[in-house]
């Protein structure tokens, strides 16, 4: 993991519209809502209303009543894996689309209106990791960030990341910071000068049961705590919190194996 900088303002507010490339959601299938919510609802803090319901039921998680997180229904014959998806902020979410077929990547789902929301797409890196697509009308994306509870940082976890890195140029326009370093394969995508996710490359330590992958970083107020509260709600420790540069993390997964990360940033 590198820097956890979002995009929020001085005052925890994120800019009224998402820069095209930036992560502007997270959103989470699941085989049970109703179990879902409670575990997340409990862990942090969140509040749910329902939203578009183009792919089967679905709402939005709300911490103090703004929009944090999406958690949606897979259908019951669907056997997809249960993982958090961020999406990224395009101004026009069909040549995305086609930036992404045109760069070895797949498209799965859409490019398809959710309501007046705005328009998605569901798709994949060409080593497989899933991402989504979104270009916003009335719902901007997350609208709180830096605070307790809220998506802090993205991060793929892949083979290698040179190659993986970039698609991603290609598709968002970033830019990249890597890691110069004989044994960690890290590259940092910029916008705007900024750190706005990475990729870790880690090789044949890769995890064959799931692949490349995003994890999602959701900041908390103490790890330690988050962590004895999540294991139990029937959530598991993949790994035990441990400090690194940018504070102290744990690795996760909710009651139904989706992976996501905790993140106490240091003060």
């Amino acid at each position: 993991m590198t820097d956890a900088r979002g995009s929020a303002g001085p005052n925890g507010e994120t800019p009224a519209r998402h820069a095209p490339g930036t992560p502007c959601w997270v959103s989470l299938m699941v085989h049970g809502l109703a179990a879902t919510e409670e575990f997340y609802g409990a862990l942090f803090g969140w509040e749910f209303r329902p939203g578009p319901q183009q792919l089967g039921p679905y709402v939005r998680a709300l911490l103090d009543g703004r929009e944090v997180a999406g958690l949606g229904q897979l259908p019951p014959d669907r056997q997809l894996p249960i993982a958090w998806t961020p999406y990224f902020a395009s101004r026009n979410a069909d040549l995305t689309a086609e930036t992404v077929r045109s760069c070895s990547g797949t498209i799965g789902v859409g490019p398809l209106d959710a309501s007046d929301a705005g328009r998605l797409a569901i798709g994949s890196d060409p080593s497989g990791a899933v991402f989504g697509i979104w270009q916003a009308a009335e719902h901007l994306g997350i609208a709180v960030s830096g605070v307790p509870g809220t998506p802090a940082w993205n991060e793929l976890l892949t083979f290698e990341s040179a190659s993986v890195a970039k698609f991603y140029q290609t598709v968002f326009g970033y830019g990249e910071e890597p890691v110069v370093s004989a044994d960690f394969d890290y590259v940092t995508l910029l916008r705007g000068g900024e750190p706005v996710a990475g990729i870790h490359g880690l090789g044949q330590a890769l995890p064959r049961d799931r692949g490349p992958h995003w994890v999602t970083y959701f900041q908390v107020a103490d790890a330690d705590d988050t962590l004895d509260h999540l294991v139990h709600l029937g959530g598991h420790v993949l790994r035990p919190v441990h400090d690194t540069a940018h504070g102290r993390v744990a690795t996760v997964a909710d009651p139904e194996g989706a992976l996501f990360a905790l993140l106490q940033p240091q003060r």
